[in-house]
């Protein structure tokens, strides 16, 4: 029997992309999971796999009513509700008011509420931009972006939260994931899915820079694997983990590896470098495979092959999805 069978689970954010894939595998495990979330990003049929097995609260992370509503009875919080790091750039104090006021009231109420488990999940954007590489939970922490220093100000209240007042916590960092229900539009939208997205449509993608910015890119089954290890395991409370492929790619390789899975005829374009944008990331994930079993097995080309067959199927007139905003907005 799973370790997470009859457990009562609240997952923020749960409507969205990581968030729904982590609910679907909750409630595989046999949790008893509820669904916090205000729908700014996070889509209802997100929640569609899972059907009535999850209880939807509709709301945001900083309403104490509403957080209150949502932990009646869970034991456990996997805290990712959160704005992106593009809407930082601009909206910084929505972005602030959810990331790091929103994290310190869902942790005052998990302690007010009793939970058991606190699993806040943090991003690799705390780091900035590599200065060692692989980058160990050690690495400096030295954020880019009001979005990073907010993710980051989440890490900081959450472990003040465990030394000052006992709550069981734990901190991970996954590391550029993708996959199925990735967003593409606005703000939102990922590199992945625009560069699908324009490729589909027989459009060159769009590169911000010189294209050998590079990233980690984990496959979103992966990383939930690594969320559903860290809730699991007893012995990582208090502890930070990365959560990532442990493969470097450049921009550049991965519109290339797109191109030829949609169009090998379709060069990028380039164009001017985004503000504050990290220029190196490759994690070092050895103390999470030591202390929560953890792997990410898909790499980069079945990762991106899985990803663009399940576009076809989801969204089979791609010109539908086509929108200037989709590759200019920051």
């Amino acid at each position: 029997m799973s370790a997470l069978a009859g457990r009562a689970v609240l997952v923020t954010g749960g409507a969205g992309f990581i968030g729904s894939h982590l609910v679907d595998a909750l409630v595989a495990a046999g949790a008893r999971v509820r669904v916090l979330d205000d729908f700014s990003s996070g889509r209802r049929e997100n929640l569609a796999a899972a059907g009535t097995r999850v209880e939807v609260v509709e709301g945001d992370v900083c309403d104490e009513r509403a957080l209150d509503h949502a932990l009646a009875g869970a034991d456990t919080v996997m805290h990712l509700a959160t704005r992106c790091v593009r809407l930082s750039l601009s909206d910084p104090e929505d972005v602030h008011r959810v990331n790091s006021h929103g994290t310190l009231r869902v942790l005052l109420a998990a302690r007010r509420h009793g939970a058991r488990r606190v699993v806040y999940v943090s991003s690799s954007e705390v780091y900035g931009s590599g200065v060692k590489v692989p980058m160990t939970e050690d690495h400096p922490l030295e954020p880019t972006t009001v979005y990073g220093a907010t993710k980051l100000a989440g890490e900081l209240y959450t472990q003040a939260m465990t030394r000052s007042f006992g709550l069981p916590t734990i901190v991970v960092r996954p590391f550029n994931t993708y996959g199925p229900r990735a967003h593409f539009e606005g703000v939102y939208g990922e590199v992945i899915p625009r560069f699908t997205v324009r490729l589909l449509n027989g459009r060159r993608p769009v590169i911000f820079g010189d294209g050998l910015q590079t990233r980690d890119f984990t496959y979103v089954g992966d990383t939930v694997r690594g969320l559903v290890a860290a809730v699991s395991v007893r012995e990582a409370t208090g502890r930070v983990f990365n959560l990532a492929r442990g493969e470097e790619v450049t921009v550049r390789r991965l519109a290339e590896l797109l191109a030829k899975a949609i169009d090998p005829t379709l060069s990028p374009e380039f164009t001017e470098a985004r503000p504050a944008d990290v220029r190196r990331h490759w994690a070092d994930v050895s103390r999470a495979r030591a202390e929560l079993g953890f792997e990410a097995p898909v790499s980069i080309e079945e990762g991106l092959a899985r990803y663009v067959a399940w576009f076809r199927e989801t969204y089979p007139d791609p010109a539908a999805c086509l929108r200037d905003e989709v590759v200019r907005n920051w």
